[in-house]
């Protein structure tokens, strides 16, 4: 006997029935245990019970760090945590051929989970008030458990993870959420963490620092610049949505945009391309390009300069590797050095959007960069750190790259400046916009597809299909219901 194997963007009866605890969430933007008034004099509070010191080192103050003396690899005296290693690019993606450069090498899955539990039957999100060293403000807003497979097997001799018991087996608790997803492929190789949704019904301890919210709530805050965090923006990207009617929140007739947004994560509208169409597209980008990558020692780049404070790129483009001194009381190791990946100025992230037939639509590409697992993932329209285009002629410019930068004002629906993960990256940050562009042509270049915000839920059921930077500006389209 044989048996069909589900599409893969199938919706079954029990997906619907957690996708509507999740949207009634959602629509509840104030709680009854935290409320969203007092969340900031609550951050400011925490902030002010802890002590944070952050100061750039020259490598040689690195404790425990070193450059290994057959390879120049920065690397951990304990051989776990991550390296920092280069990396040797061959592709035909894109307008340049071959590179090198620095690339961070962490070969361990980590956890980014989010508890849930309900209260008065809405679902509340356990959420932290965390300090990452490559953060511009210190505190944001974090996951239930965000760890390095190092960190929660306790590598550093730190104290233990709270919470992670409900994210590893055994576990009690009911999952709904988990899948592998990847991190910035422009700055690690390979790199995946397991996002994760677990409810619990039992009596929770809240520790310092952690504060139970409803979706609803984190939707409001991710309204406000560098507050959200990387990974909690990606664990909520995760979160299936039903379609967003309910009496806390109207859709608004008045407003073609939003009432077409909720089409679009409805999904019980018309799409331009099938999911088929879209799977086999995708398959298709994948199959296209030739992306080869080779880890070499990291004293052969080529155009790149190790100083005694920081490696870079003789452009004085792109990004910097350099060394900090962390000092943090409210962490499982309360000092410690390390390495850290610093960009070069600040990226834009940003979807295009179109209204095709009553259905909101955004322009997705795919993308390869050097750390790409798998040859492509799903992006942003625009992806990129505008900088380091200053200097190139407009046609080698990333495709509608001007149309994002001379947007005019009225047809940005959503613009927050957010960080990116401050465990890996010091003072790393994109400017996220979601912008209205109904002149844009339905036809597009091979590497785009017009796809629903249904289509997009539907593919981070599964793993390495869109970008973190994708997953950011998902989880921020569900602002704007």
């Amino acid at each position: 006997m044989t048996t069909t194997a589900p599409h893969p963007l199938l919706v079954t009866g029990d997906d619907r029935r957690v996708a509507d605890r999740f949207t009634r969430s959602a629509l509840t933007t104030d709680g009854r245990l935290l409320p969203t008034a007092r969340f900031e004099s609550w951050l400011a509070e925490r902030a002010g019970m802890n002590r944070f010191a952050v100061h750039r080192v020259p490598f040689q103050d690195l404790d425990g760090w070193r450059f290994a003396e057959d390879t120049g690899n920065l690397v951990h005296s304990s051989g776990r945590f991550f390296s920092v290693e280069g990396l040797e690019v061959a592709t035909d993606f894109g307008r340049v051929p071959r590179w090198t450069q620095p690339i961070i090498n962490q070969p361990e899955i980590g956890i980014v989970g989010i508890l849930v539990k309900e209260f008065d039957g809405i679902l509340h999100c356990l959420m932290q008030a965390k300090m990452e060293p490559g953060n511009v403000n210190t505190l944001q807003l974090s996951p239930t458990v965000q760890a390095t497979r190092s960190n929660y097997t306790r590598v550093h001799k730190g104290s233990a993870i709270p919470y992670l018991e409900h994210f590893v087996a055994p576990r009690t608790g009911q999952v709904l959420v988990d899948a592998l997803q990847s991190e910035q492929g422009a700055w690690f190789l390979h790199k995946r963490n397991r996002n994760m949704v677990v409810q619990t019904d039992e009596d929770i301890e809240v520790r310092d620092d952690f504060c139970w919210l409803t979706i609803g709530q984190i939707h409001e805050l991710l309204r406000v610049d560098n507050l959200v965090n990387m990974d909690s923006r990606t664990v909520l990207s995760c979160m299936p949505f039903g379609r967003p009617d309910g009496p806390a929140r109207t859709v608004a007739g008045d407003d073609p945009f939003r009432a077409a947004l909720v089409e679009s994560v409805g999904g019980q509208r018309g799409a331009l391309h099938t999911d088929a169409e879209v799977l086999s597209w995708f398959v298709e980008a994948k199959s296209r390009y030739a992306h080869q990558r080779r880890r070499i020692p990291l004293r052969e780049l080529e155009g790149w300069r190790a100083g005694p404070d920081a490696i870079s790129h003789e452009d004085g483009k792109y990004f910097q590797i350099v060394g900090v001194q962390v000092e943090a009381s409210s962490r499982e190791v309360s000092s410690w050095t390390q390495p850290l990946v610093a960009p070069v100025g600040h990226g834009i992230s940003a979807f295009l959007t179109r209204r095709i037939d009553g259905v909101l639509h955004v322009l997705a590409q795919a993308r390869a960069e050097a750390g790409t697992l798998d040859v492509v993932e799903l992006a942003p329209t625009v992806h990129c750190l505008p900088g380091n285009y200053r200097d190139v002629p407009r046609e080698h410019r990333p495709a509608f790259l001007d149309q994002v930068l001379s947007a005019d004002r009225s047809r940005i629906r959503y613009e927050v400046v957010q960080s990116e993960e401050g465990g890996r990256f010091y003072h790393a940050q994109n400017r996220y916009q979601i912008i209205e562009a109904d002149d844009l042509p339905l036809a597009v270049p091979p590497d785009y597809r017009w796809v629903t915000v249904a289509q997009l839920m539907g593919l981070l059921r599964l793993s390495n299909y869109l970008n973190v930077e994708a997953r950011s500006l998902v989880a921020c389209l569900q602002t704007l219901w």
